[in-house]
């Protein structure tokens, strides 16, 4: 089956417990006021991918110990999200979603993946309710629901918000994690215009 993707990180330690394969996926129509993942919202944009390939790239990677789901709206892409979310739940690897849905509207319509997924976290991003002091979430009203055994209540304590930079062979430079992107985007331009004249002046 094939699904579209904005982006893939196999190795990352700041989207959900422990270390995690990070898939976002392409398209949201909710539109959250304030959000800064809006290169995800485009349905026709990103990359098609395989459910198959996806599921067997997952399996082959080492060292993680779960998935992170997340977007753009992963449940606007469904039968994807449930096909990889079962197959590797069931390869005892732990799975994390993030949706801007409420969780009364996934259990009434997307009841059948609940039992794959180990901890669900919802509600859209609300700029009115900002809140950085719980990990992986942004603001107040989003919740955290743990579906199974896997994660404890009491890991919400044990992490922070942090975020990662990765810059790819072409320059073009992704953040991920959560935190106040906006200035840390400003941080990131002023360091780097620094780093530059310094360069600059040494030559």
């Amino acid at each position: 089956m094939e699904f579209r993707v904005h982006h893939i990180l196999k190795n990352t330690k700041v989207e959900g417990p422990y270390t995690r394969y990070c898939i976002w996926f392409q398209g949201c129509s909710k539109h959250c006021k304030g959000c800064w993942a809006k290169a995800t919202w485009d349905f026709k944009k990103g990359i098609k991918y395989n459910t198959d390939d996806i599921i067997q790239d997952i399996l082959n990677t080492k060292n993680i110990e779960g998935v992170t789901f997340l977007g753009g709206e992963p449940f606007e892409q469904f039968e994807a999200l449930y096909e990889i979310a079962s197959k590797v739940h069931n390869n005892n690897l732990g799975v994390l979603c993030f949706t801007g849905k409420n969780y009364k509207e996934i259990k009434s319509k997307y009841s059948k993946i609940l039992s794959f997924i180990d901890l669900l976290i919802d509600g859209g991003f609300e700029e009115k309710n900002i809140d950085f002091s719980r990990p992986w979430v942004g603001s107040s009203n989003q919740n955290y629901y743990f579906l199974s055994n896997r994660y404890k209540t009491d890991i919400i304590k044990k992490y922070k918000n942090k975020v990662e930079i990765n810059i790819k062979k072409d320059g073009t430079v992704f953040i991920n994690g959560m935190g106040d992107f906006n200035k840390l985007a400003e941080n990131f331009k002023i360091h780097t215009q620094v780093t530059c004249k310094n360069s600059a002046q040494s030559i």
